[in-house]
Order: C-alpha cells, then structure tokens, then sequence
C-alpha cells in the first residue's frame, strides 16, 4: 500500500539552494534603543477588549526579551495581568499614571497620550 513516500514528513520543500535553511539570516535585526531615547506613549483604551479596560505602552525599540522583563516588573507592581502584543505592552485595568511614574524612574521618556 506504499507509494514510496512517506505523507507524514514536515518538509515539503521542492527546491532549496546550499541544502540548509537562512530564515535567520534573512530576518532583520532589532535595534535596542538605551530608555533615554525612546520615546512612549501610555493610553488607556478599551477598543476591542469587550469593555475591559487595557493600558497600552507603545513605541518600543526594544528585543523581545527586554520587553518581558520590563513587563515582568509592570504587572508586579500594578498587581495584575498583562501581555505584549506586536511590541506593546498591555497591562489589564487602567494604570497610566502608575506606569507612567515606573517608566520615568526607569529612565524612559514617556508621555500620557488620549483622554
């Protein structure tokens, strides 16, 4: 009942030059800013979050890496949830001038933005 190829294989790639995979090389690297020279925008918004209020820390320049500590710290302090979604920080309820003092401790430049 064997066709000679096994169906269950990950790889399905026809062609590939020099026999390795270079998706690493092909990524761009990001360039982490030092706190002083990032500009931050803190908002509190409730779009899309079924009315949950979520304040949102926008304009990184940061590895990821560097965002979940800084979120690992925020969460700790404001006593309570939050994520990073496409380099922003969320954090659950609505903290923006808590955040706002951390991140001027910390060295940020950062800003209130919204209503």
């Amino acid at each position: 009942m064997g066709s000679g190829k096994d169906k269950s294989s990950g790889d399905r790639t026809a062609w590939r030059e020099f026999g390795q995979d270079n998706s690493a090389a092909i990524e761009r690297p990001i360039q982490e800013l030092p706190p002083e020279k990032q500009n931050l925008r803190v908002q509190a918004t409730r779009a899309g979050r079924k009315g949950k209020t979520v304040t949102v820390i926008s304009g990184f320049q940061a590895k990821p890496e560097t965002l979940q500590a800084l979120l690992k710290q925020l969460k700790t302090q404001c006593g309570t949830g939050g994520t990073v979604k496409n380099n922003e920080i969320e954090i659950q309820g609505e903290h923006k001038q808590k955040i706002l003092e951390i991140l001027t401790k910390l060295g940020y430049k950062a800003k209130i933005s919204g209503g």
